[in-house]
């Protein structure tokens, strides 16, 4: 089914609270299909699904379902051929996997990865491991990072078919840990990177867990919030630290040396995708300015002066998600309202 022809550039979904997580599913079946999460600063908080109508051109919410405290990422299994069960993962106080029915979202399990007591500490992010998704990686305030398995069994009947366990729990930094990203180098499974309070960005080997490779760390020691893996070229990724102006662009052979800086932004960044499609083209989202703007970085280690591409949105840019099933779509949130765009 073609949109083309009649296909607007923007179309715009106004959620009944501010949006903050937002994910794109990959299902073949579901295009356009995107959840949201509520931020509001109290326990009871929402997660929502919402589809855009083919034939409408219009955003129709599909399901809302409760979620305790805000989602700090929410993310759809990675799997482009829809032969896991339909399942969507949100970090907050645990992490917690759902299952998606046309109908109702279920609760499929809550995975606690302080056993010992019932004091959790929140997680900051997950990522889901794209090679194989029985494996999701959790990043914590208490230092840790966690890797869990995930048993996605099909059962006759009625049974909890998906069920998780702890693989293995390290302390990934010396204070809290912001985010965490599998890698695609070396076969996409045993690699992953980790950023946070200490300011540096190290990798991992789930193979040779016993040590880590310190790739970045910011000359002042700023709080490094987000990194984000290239899609194409497992070389190089991009960070950004608390408060900063700037995306650091790191290729893991040059350790401690930042390729490229994208530092045309008047205010701070707080959101990074780069193109599933392209190993040039990263998105770059600031709240302040309330823009966001792709780059090219085919020049590196030339410097990037400007950007190929900006939009600006009616207000503060939360996150950013670039599309990966549909490469010419970007989704962005800012106030309640989630925006995707054709580039």
């Amino acid at each position: 089914m073609s949109l083309h022809g009649k296909r607007k550039e923007i179309y715009k979904y106004e959620a009944p609270w501010t949006v903050y997580a937002m994910n794109w599913s990959v299902r073949p079946d579901k295009r356009f299909r995107l959840a949201l999460g509520s931020f509001v600063e109290e326990y009871n908080n929402k997660v929502q699904i919402v589809g855009l109508e083919e034939e409408s051109s219009e955003f129709v919410c599909r399901n809302t379902f409760d979620h305790p405290y805000p989602t700090t990422k929410i993310m759809w299994i990675p799997d482009t051929k829809g032969v896991y069960p339909d399942l969507l993962a949100t970090s907050g106080d645990y992490l917690r996997i759902w299952r998606v029915s046309d109908t109702e979202t279920r609760l499929e399990c809550l995975l606690n990865n302080n056993k010992n007591s019932d004091f959790c500490a929140p997680l900051t992010s997950f990522d889901w491991n794209e090679v194989d998704p029985n494996l999701l990686g959790t990043s914590s305030i208490d230092t840790t990072c966690t890797i869990w398995g995930l048993e996605t069994g099909q059962v006759l009947g009625r049974v909890n078919l998906v069920s998780g366990h702890v693989k293995t729990q390290l302390i990934a930094h010396d204070k809290e840990v912001y985010d965490i990203a599998f890698s695609r180098a070396g076969g996409g499974r045993d690699m992953f990177a980790s950023v946070g309070a200490d300011g540096s960005v190290r990798m991992f080997d789930l193979r040779h867990l016993e040590h880590s490779t310190i790739i970045y760390e910011d000359p002042q020691h700023h709080p490094l919030l987000r990194l984000c893996w290239n899609k194409q070229d497992p070389n190089y990724l991009a960070t950004m630290a608390m408060d900063g102006m700037e995306v650091v662009i790191l290729d893991v052979r040059v350790p401690c040396t930042p390729v490229a800086r994208l530092n045309n932004h008047r205010a701070c960044v707080n959101g990074i995708a780069w193109a599933p499609h392209s190993s040039c083209h990263i998105c770059t989202a600031v709240a302040d300015d309330h823009q966001a703007l792709i780059w090219d970085i085919q020049q590196m280690p030339r410097a990037i002066e400007d950007p190929i591409l900006a939009y600006t949105a009616e207000g503060e840019i939360n996150n950013v998600q670039w599309a990966s099933t549909q490469p010419d779509w970007i989704g962005i949130c800012y106030n309640n309202c989630l925006e995707i765009l054709r580039v």
